[in-house]
């Protein structure tokens, strides 16, 4: 795979996903599929209130679309999609009843989790069978593979459960996750090309075109929002391919930004029901930038060359 061919999965990707997204935005909007705003948010996000969700739908299949006409399916290239769908269900499927109930409630938590071990087990269980690093993983910087053994399927397990929650959890301003999860994409895929690993260099370049055609319409003011569809397949399917390139440990260093964000969160609760005291004004992260007088587009801008320049520093020590 060479970089040339990242360019045209990324373009391809970008004008199905635009095309998919400019069509079912009316939809979204015939079936009121509308957001629900949570009460205990910024005020100014109210005004949101009934945008189109579940706009993920055009990502996943824009993300789909591409690998599988881009002539290179493989085993491992079939894992990486079925869990990229099976997360995006699991997520319409939350979607779907906070719809139909109108309110920001949808599977418990622990339905979801349970669900997410499952999947992720079971992609880790794959791996460990077929790579020929068998229960390893790279480690940066040393530029060498250590084997995790037993701790392997529940080391990944975290990864991904930790992974799909925090990209969730960074969902919550016009452009943010989207933005961010094309950068890390981006990451992966040239890491991929650097590494010779088809399958990650495929899948991530699609990921990456799909989320920018996507962010066309989810920038500030969005017209459409991702929903858990979109969140929770963006999250499964960045865990998904690198676990298949054996690059967990990049995961938090060029997605560091989706590990502040769930750090925060789990700060402020910790902190409130110990101390009674918050840390944050608000979590998640961007909510309290916010607080702080940002614009919402200043804070994306923000987190956006943040993310960019963690991008760059896992180039630099891989």
């Amino acid at each position: 795979m060479s970089y040339l061919q990242i360019g045209i999965l990324i373009i391809v990707a970008f004008f199905i996903s635009l095309v998919l997204t400019y069509v079912e935005i009316p939809i979204l909007q015939n079936l009121k599929a509308g957001q629900n705003i949570r009460e205990e948010g910024p005020k100014s996000h109210q005004i949101k209130a009934g945008t189109p969700s579940m706009g993920g739908l055009a990502i996943i299949a824009a993300t789909v679309i591409t690998c599988l006409t881009s002539g290179g399916m493989s085993k491992d290239m079939g894992v990486i999609i079925a869990a990229f769908i099976l997360f995006g269900l699991l997520g319409f499927l939350d979607d779907y009843l906070k719809v139909a109930k109108k309110q920001n409630l949808g599977l418990r938590a622990w339905q979801k989790l349970v669900l997410q071990i499952i999947i992720a087990a079971a992609v880790a269980a794959y791996q460990s069978n077929v790579s020929i690093y068998g229960t390893s993983v790279y480690i940066p910087i040393i530029n060498q593979h250590w084997d995790f053994g037993i701790w392997y399927i529940p080391f990944v397990a975290f990864v991904v459960v930790a992974m799909v929650n925090s990209v969730n959890l960074t969902d919550g301003l016009d452009g943010l996750a989207s933005g961010v999860t094309t950068l890390v994409a981006l990451f992966f895929a040239i890491v991929a090309v650097n590494f010779g690993i088809n399958a990650g260099g495929i899948f991530n370049s699609a990921l990456a075109g799909g989320c920018m055609g996507f962010l066309m319409f989810n920038k500030n003011p969005a017209k459409v929002f991702m929903g858990d569809t979109g969140s929770l397949a963006l999250g499964g399917g960045l865990a998904a391919a690198a676990i298949i390139m054996n690059m967990e440990l990049m995961l938090p260093i060029a997605g560091l930004l989706f590990v502040l964000e769930a750090l925060s969160v789990m700060i402020q609760v910790v902190s409130f029901k110990t101390t009674g005291k918050r840390v944050f004004k608000m979590a998640p992260l961007h909510h309290h930038f916010e607080l702080c007088g940002l614009k919402e587009t200043q804070v994306v801008a923000l987190f956006w060359a943040f993310t960019l320049i963690c991008c760059v520093i896992g180039l630099v020590i891989i």
